[in-house]
């Protein structure tokens, strides 16, 4: 299987205190004392699961030993697979690398993986701006879309379907510049989604949007989008891959399979000893700030 779409419910995730030793033991040192810095709890948690994930597709998907799998990151933040790769094929040929991304807002972090393509992936949660209005926010966020897309967002209906119209086009271009590994400086108007009539719906994959780059249609691209729950947009970029020549078949559609915190260490292995004091200080942290816009953290 060439594609991998994984979610976790990092929201509804209440770690016991061996859960959380354990996680910790199951990472990077760096990664480790990374996550003990942060201020609230949720965002801790989040960062703990993506690297769970991420270890979780490494080992399984890519067969490199979990205590083997050194990730690092790049200047912009980005991971990285640094170890070794250990992976080849029967013929002595150079195997087809995996793509991998990750996203995590709003309730969930989530995976996404491909062989053979890049693969860039994001979620958005919609909801209500923190400190300003919807006509306000928007004022705000003029610049990040078109005025085709401007007219798409504002003419969804309430207030709240106009949020969520424009929490999906943001996925779809954060996915986009994800894959492409551009982070800022690139002018979000060069691209324009243009979305179909059907709406999005729950448990399906809708691979209809089409994106335009500096007024171009970019018919190798292809972007899966679903929801997770009723208000969390996800949205995968899947675009050719750097290598000449390679052209993999489109993939099927893949929907992203909710993960357990058992399923997210059912490899896992552990790197370092137990640190009691870790628990003490998480267990400390507030969940969330008082008044929180849910802004975006990805990795």
């Amino acid at each position: 299987m060439a594609s991998v779409r994984w979610a976790f419910r990092c929201g509804s995730w209440t770690p016991s205190r061996s859960e959380w030793l354990f996680a910790a033991r199951c990472i990077q040192k760096e990664e480790k004392d990374r996550i003990g810095q942060f201020v609230f709890a949720k965002d801790a948690k989040s960062a703990m699961v993506g690297r769970l994930l991420l270890r979780r597709f490494v080992c399984e998907r890519m067969g490199i030993p979990w205590s083997e799998i050194r990730l690092e990151r790049s200047p912009r933040g980005k991971p990285y697979l640094a170890a070794p790769l250990k992976v080849g094929s029967d013929l002595g040929a150079e195997p087809v690398a995996w793509s991998f991304n990750l996203s995590h807002q709003g309730d969930y972090a989530v995976l996404a993986a491909e062989k053979g393509m890049q693969v860039g992936v994001d979620i958005m949660k919609t909801s209500m701006p923190g400190s300003s209005s919807v006509p306000e926010f928007f004022r705000i966020m003029t610049r990040q879309f078109t005025a085709y897309e401007w007219s798409v967002i504002q003419s969804a209906g309430s207030e709240h379907q106009q949020l969520a119209m424009f929490y999906r086009h943001w996925a779809l271009k954060e996915s986009f510049i994800k894959a492409i590994g551009i982070g800022l400086g690139f002018n979000l108007q060069r691209v324009e989604f243009h979305l179909s009539a059907e709406p999005l719906t729950q448990g399906r994959v809708q691979c209809l949007t089409k994106m335009y780059l500096d007024d171009e249609e970019e018919v190798d691209w292809i972007f899966e989008e679903s929801m997770l729950g009723a208000d969390h947009h996800v949205a995968v970029a899947l675009g050719p891959a750097d290598k000449p020549g390679l052209s993999p078949s489109p993939p099927p559609a893949t929907t992203f399979t909710l993960l357990s915190f058992s399923d997210l260490i059912t490899s896992a292995s552990p790197l370092t000893e137990e640190d009691p004091a870790y628990w003490d200080s998480f267990e400390m942290k507030a969940e969330a700030p008082q008044r929180q816009g849910d802004t975006q953290t990805t990795q």
